[in-house]
């Protein structure tokens, strides 16, 4: 079920541009928005930097629990910056609310990076260990006995950016 939503917010990452598509995470102080596929030339895609207020058009939509502006959506740049602060959600991470927190800047602490596989690796390129560099990392972390997945995408940090690399350097412990 689709409805069709103008949201004004601001960029805080994107993925990869790609066919003039790009994939934005946005938040504002109202929220934050996953923005999938939305028209963008390259040129455009190189204007928006994390802070960049825009507004988009498009429709509002839900895929395998991911709420998002759906694919084809248009977008203006307008006057205005944000940066959102991290939110510490070390606390409910096994909480059913956490969904609450879809698409957002969040931060845990405290965690123990835990073996990613049988092996003992501390993380892994793709969820079986079947990639290499420039894959998806995943790597395991334990807080108060449960054990939770993490997911570093290559679309969204590359192999040269700076959490690509802090997962590769992880320790067991």
């Amino acid at each position: 079920n689709e409805t069709e939503v103008v949201v004004e917010t601001y960029v805080q990452a994107h993925q990869s541009w790609w066919d003039n598509k790009l994939t934005v995470y946005a938040q504002s102080e109202d929220g934050a928005y996953f923005i999938y596929n939305m028209e963008c030339s390259e040129e455009d895609a190189a204007k928006l930097v994390p802070g960049t207020k825009i507004r988009v058009n498009g429709y509002k939509t839900e895929w395998s629990g991911e709420v998002e502006i759906a694919e084809g959506a248009t977008f203006e740049i307008l006057e205005g910056s944000y940066i959102a602060e991290p939110q510490d959600i070390t606390g409910g991470l096994g909480a059913q609310n956490l969904i609450d927190w879809q698409n957002a800047k969040i931060s845990v602490s405290g965690l123990t990076v835990v073996a990613a596989n049988d092996e003992g690796a501390a993380f892994l390129y793709n969820w079986d260990g079947s990639g290499s560099e420039g894959d998806d990392l995943y790597f395991n972390v334990s807080s108060n006995g449960e054990t939770y997945t993490f997911l570093v995408e290559s679309y969204l940090c590359d192999k040269d950016s700076d959490v690509y690399k802090a997962v590769k350097n992880l320790q067991i412990g």
